[in-house]
């Protein structure tokens, strides 16, 4: 008889993301079991609890997810599961902490094809400015942006922090190489001189860029807010704009709104739940594996 397809969900917070679990069930998940207050350092430990409770055969319908507040101890706990599987007892792992890694993706996604079919251009070489940048979402954005060329400026409101996370992000996960620095909100007028992106991914209920800071933007061409709840992140962004004229905007920028990138992240957590079904070998996933499916989906719509 199959052994039925269990994915087991750890979280350090005390919740597990109904979102997550509705996700899991909805890609063919038959259970999605959740364990909550996890510690990085039981990883180990519950890891080898589900490969070993299943032969090789079985353990192709087993996976885990990471969830979490935070993006680098998720990829920490990644790398940790992937480090405690004893070949062939092996399964498949997917990290998506608070849905930052599929959000992002998303959002990047969007934002890579307005910029190619509405200005004939790509993200290298553009200067991108994170609103709100150093949140799970801003950080996941600014690496993948910045791995496919872009120049990216982490804004929060406290200097030293939004340092502190540019640095995580070009040490961490960019191995030194990535264009990431870091701004003041203070100054993001002063950025917005040469900004040719913006990403809007702060708490919600904060406007992060208004009309008159649009207005005042010589180059912008694309802004992106993943706030879905009023009011915008961006002012005159609906969530349902996709590649919509951004109101006040002198230089002909384009908005792409929250549940536009929703689509786009629904589309790539959906296919990377089910790559975990399907691999006939484990895998291992995280936020370049997102941005490659959220990709291929706003190109193809597949």
């Amino acid at each position: 008889m199959q052994k039925p397809f269990i994915l087991h969900m750890l979280t350090t917070a005390k919740n597990l993301s109904p979102f997550d679990v509705n996700m899991a069930m909805d890609a063919g998940w038959l259970s999605a079991v959740p364990y909550i207050n996890v510690e990085p350092s039981e990883i180990r430990g519950l890891v080898q609890d589900v490969i070993f409770s299943r032969s090789p055969k079985g353990l192709k319908n087993t996976g885990i997810f990471i969830g979490g507040r935070d993006t680098k101890q998720a990829l920490d706990m990644l790398k940790t599961a992937k480090n405690s599987m004893v070949p062939p007892f092996e399964v498949s792992v997917f990290a998506d902490p608070s849905g930052a890694f599929t959000t992002a993706a998303g959002m990047v996604a969007a934002v890579e094809r307005e910029l190619d079919r509405s200005f004939n251009t790509t993200l290298a070489g553009k200067n991108i400015l994170a609103l709100g940048g150093t949140g799970p979402v801003g950080q996941a954005a600014a690496v993948i942006a910045a791995q496919a060329g872009a120049n990216v400026r982490i804004v929060g409101r406290q200097l030293e922090r939004a340092q502190n996370i540019a640095d995580l992000c070009n040490n961490e996960f960019g191995d030194g190489k990535l264009n990431i620095t870091a701004g003041a909100d203070a100054n993001k007028s002063e950025y917005l001189k040469t900004a040719d992106v913006v990403f809007a991914t702060g708490a919600v209920g904060i406007e992060l860029l208004s009309v008159e800071l649009i207005a005042a933007a010589p180059q912008l061409k694309v802004v992106a807010d993943v706030n879905a709840v009023p009011p915008a992140g961006i002012a005159g962004v609906d969530a349902f704009h996709d590649g919509a004229p951004l109101a006040g905007s002198n230089s002909g920028a384009l908005g792409i709104g929250a549940l536009a990138i929703g689509n786009i992240k629904y589309q790539a957590q959906n296919k990377l739940l089910k790559l975990m079904i399907e691999s006939e070998k484990a895998v291992y996933l995280h936020f370049e594996h997102a941005f490659a499916v959220a990709r291929e989906y706003v190109k193809t719509g597949a």
